[in-house]
């Protein structure tokens, strides 16, 4: 299947926020707030608690306006307006993180919220563009191949730090002033490749405007919520996806420290990040098509069942080749089993209503990595052993395989 020129302008948007995704949230950012914060006397602890404090709030700020925010954008030509709004927020304060003074480590943080609040709120707007972007047929191809490019975006960006980092600003930096730079660098990729998205993708399916849209998205959020039984396949999916979602992203956040305790190095960690992100580029591909050449229920209980042996082979992780192994696993279908959920909750929905539905999905990604790290840490509390804490999280992929093999076959073409 071609993309045509709005469905590639889609996808682009994916890769113009990877910069900012893999060097401010995932590699960067962390490590250089707490060399400042202690170069400023905040204690190890207390940068460490700081740094949760801002994710945690961050994520729950957007989570709880992601219904209104979706109700809100469902009105004709509300959708563009609301992801140019958030993602200028994200790209501004982005930039802004590369302008604050090393010592006001508090400025850092307050701009770094915000970013989350731009980066996250135009992921939301983003998502629920796919239904508008694709019919029913074409959608886990999009949505895949969305996922891919976006992990192939964040390599590149991500080496181009490197390139930066290695050579030291090629002589002229301090590891602080590249860290700086790496954040202008993750900026300006978002900028550039927002541009497509902004200039050839339209909202096809909305509600007519009201004269209190404000007033009467609120409304229709909270009917949405007292009459959610008119939607009991879309709610079970919502369930079935929290729970299996939580063992994928806790999988990824807690791989660092898993890593770390076997004794390997920052440098080996950074390099499995990488090749993670490389192998998930054409995976979250082979997905889309294996979804299509089957279906996407299909698609998806495969990627769990692939979490669950990840789950069993985490019990055998001891030095680093099993960590390698592990690592390439996860990359087979991270992207994908987030791509076919995707579209397959793209289908479930009602179109004109699709962001405000993708709000709900939205809480639920955002809350999704809390039962995991829990229950990693008082297993491995339990046991002493990280490992077998890691092998714990097939409970919470269990659970989803169960409730997601029982909601009924969907009648749409290539959905059941």
């Amino acid at each position: 299947m071609k993309l045509n020129k709005e469905q590639w302008s889609w996808v682009f948007y994916d890769w113009a926020n990877s910069g900012y995704g893999i060097i401010v949230t995932t590699a960067v950012l962390p490590i250089y707030f707490k060399t400042v914060a202690e170069g400023s006397g905040v204690t190890a602890a207390n940068a460490t608690a700081y740094w949760g404090y801002a994710n945690s709030l961050g994520t729950l700020l957007v989570a709880i306006l992601a219904p209104f925010l979706g109700a809100l954008a469902d009105y004709q030509g509300f959708k563009k307006r609301l992801l140019t709004g958030f993602a200028t927020v994200g790209m501004v304060m982005t930039l802004g993180l590369a302008l604050v003074p090393s010592a006001h480590w508090q400025w850092l943080l307050a701009i770094y919220i915000l970013s989350v609040l731009g980066y996250s709120g135009g992921n939301l707007f983003y998502d629920s563009f796919l239904t508008d972007v694709s019919d029913d047929q074409q959608m886990d191809r999009i949505s895949s191949t969305g996922y891919g490019f976006g992990y192939l975006g964040g390599v590149i960006a991500f080496l181009l730090f490197m390139v930066l980092q290695f050579t030291h600003g090629f002589g002229q930096l301090s590891s602080l002033a590249v860290a700086r730079w790496g954040f202008a660098l993750a900026a300006i990729w978002w900028v550039i490749f927002f541009i497509p998205i902004l200039k050839n993708v339209h909202q096809r399916h909305s509600l007519s405007v009201t004269r209190a849209p404000l007033r009467q998205s609120w409304q229709r959020v909270w009917e949405t919520v007292r009459h959610l039984q008119q939607h009991k396949q879309l709610a079970w999916f919502l369930v079935a996806y929290f729970c299996y979602i939580d063992g994928v992203d806790t999988i990824f956040t807690m791989a660092t420290s898993i890593g770390l305790d076997i004794g390997i190095d920052s440098t080996t960690l950074i390099l499995v990040l990488l090749v993670v992100q490389l192998v998930a580029f054409p995976f979250s591909i082979f997905y889309g098509w294996l979804a299509n050449k089957t279906s996407t229920r299909t698609g998806i209980l495969i990627a769990i069942i692939v979490y669950l042996l990840i789950c069993a082979d985490a019990l055998f992780l001891r030095s680093t080749t099993d960590f390698w192994i592990l690592a390439v696993l996860v990359g087979t279908s991270q992207g994908g089993i987030q791509a076919l959920s995707r579209s397959y909750f793209g289908r479930l929905v009602p179109k004109e209503r699709s962001s405000e539905f993708f709000g709900f999905y939205n809480i639920l990604g955002k809350f999704s990595a809390v039962l995991g790290p829990v229950l990693v840490g008082i297993v491995t509390q339990m046991t002493g052993q990280s490992r077998i804490g890691a092998a714990s999280l097939s409970i919470l992929f269990v659970i989803g395989l169960i409730i997601f093999s029982l909601i009924p076959r969907m009648t749409a073409d290539h959905a059941e």
